[in-house]
Formats: structure tokens, sequence, C-alpha cells
């Protein structure tokens, strides 16, 4: 059964069709990464699944329309990280990551000792924990993203939707984000990024590529199809090969 399927008529924002024509489908256990150039609507495609963009269609979580959950359970049941998201610097790490946890408890109810051993647990998984005490607004680029990368993790949430959560991350730190993803995904979670770096997109389970607000190719990593279509939309000098056992895509 998927976590999310969803079939999108169009998004319109300020009189222009950002997307149109979109079938979807998210898979439980299963990590998909959603590519494409810029402008090609995959921000918006997150962002309509995720209930934070109106658009003409329909989108279920675990086969109920997303409209009519209430809003607590549809945010235990789906986790959001989206781009530079700001507003919240005077907070500190530690209640960035706390704020995941909302979602598990009553209105106004104080945090329990699980909501703190999920908020612990997220923040070294991510290895975050040592600056729980500095406000947001004064760490790094990279620091922040891997805070906001805990607030999402302590959700717990059975699908999770990231936009670029690679941004501002060096290498070591994106190879640490595929080890959780892949950790979530055999736990049985499903897991759906945005991601520009195509040598990690190519190591998910199912790849979604984009390109003028339209899907033009859903298939495995790892098929000829996919690597044809990569070249069609980023043109002939990208070059798709398998280094170790992993695919990697290079510019000639």
């Amino acid at each position: 059964m998927s976590a999310l399927t969803a079939r999108i008529e169009r998004v319109r924002i300020d009189g222009r069709d950002l997307i149109h024509g979109i079938a979807l489908a998210l898979p439980r256990g299963r990590w998909t990464a959603i590519v494409g150039p810029n402008g090609a609507g995959k921000s918006t495609l997150l962002r309509a699944i995720a209930g934070l963009q109106r658009c003409e269609g329909e989108v279920l979580l675990a086969g109920r329309p997303l409209h009519d959950w209430p809003s607590a359970d549809r945010a235990r049941q789906l986790a959001w990280m989206g781009q530079q998201e700001s507003g919240a610097d005077d907070l500190t790490a530690w209640d960035i990551v706390m704020l995941g946890r909302l979602p598990h408890r009553p209105w106004l109810a104080p945090p329990t000792a699980a909501d703190h051993r999920a908020a612990e647990a997220a923040m070294r998984s991510t290895q975050s924990w040592a600056w729980r005490e500095r406000r947001l607004g004064s760490l790094s680029g990279g620091e922040r993203q891997r805070v906001l990368l805990a607030r999402v993790l302590a959700v717990d949430a059975p699908l999770t939707l990231m936009d670029e959560p690679l941004a501002h991350l060096d290498p070591p730190h994106q190879a640490e984000w595929m080890v959780l993803v892949r950790a979530r995904v055999a736990a049985g979670h499903g897991v759906a990024s945005v991601l520009h770096e195509l040598h990690l997109a190519l190591q998910a389970d199912h790849l979604v590529l984009m390109a003028d607000g339209r899907i033009v190719h859903s298939g495995a990593p790892a098929d000829a199809a996919t690597h044809d279509a990569l070249r069609r939309v980023f043109g002939p000098s990208l070059h798709i090969a398998q280094i170790e056992g992993r695919w990697v895509a290079l510019p000639l």
C-alpha cells in the first residue's frame, strides 16, 4: 500500500500553471528521489502533496483524502522539511527539535520522557546534540540544516517529505543523511526528497524526473531508460556510470 498517492491536474500560482498532469505514488518502505532542472516544478509538487500549496486534484494520505485528516493526526503521519525555513532564530536547537514532538502531545501538555528521548536520539543521529543549547540564528548553514533534519526525524512519521535537505551540507554529512534515510526506509517508512545532487539521487529506490511542470520519467535509478531520460533532460554531456557498485552522474 502506498503511503501517499496524488493525481494533480494543475497548480496555478500568480496566473501561471507551474505543474500539471501529475500522477504520483510514494510507497511505504522506499526512498523516492525527485530531480529535474531549476524551474521544473519539483518543490511546488512536494508542497502540493504536503498540503502546503493549493492544487486542483486529489492527494490521498494512507488512502484518505489529505484535507480530511485532522491537523494533529496528519502531522503524525506526514513530516515536512522545507527549504530555507526561517522565523525561529531565537529558539534553541533543542527547542526546534522538540517542535517535532508537538503532534504527539495534547494541546499545551508538557513534553513527556518519550518526547525527550526521541528528540535526543534525533539530534545525536544528525550530530547536532553538541549545540542543543545554542540559538538557531547563531548556527552555520550546515549546522542549522542538521538541526532541522533532527526535528523532522523526531516526528517519526510514516512518511517524510524533504525539499533540498542537503543544502549547506558538506559531502561527509550528505553521506550521513543517506544513511539516516536508509535506516528509516529499512524500518518501513516512506521518504521522498527533492534533490539537486544527482549522484545521491541515483542511490534512491525510485527516481522521478520532472521538466516543465510534468513528470517526464519515473523508474528505477539503475534502469537504462532512466539514464536515457536524465540525459534528455540534463543534456548529452551527462555521463552516468557505475563505480564500485553505485551509479554516479558526471559531466563530460
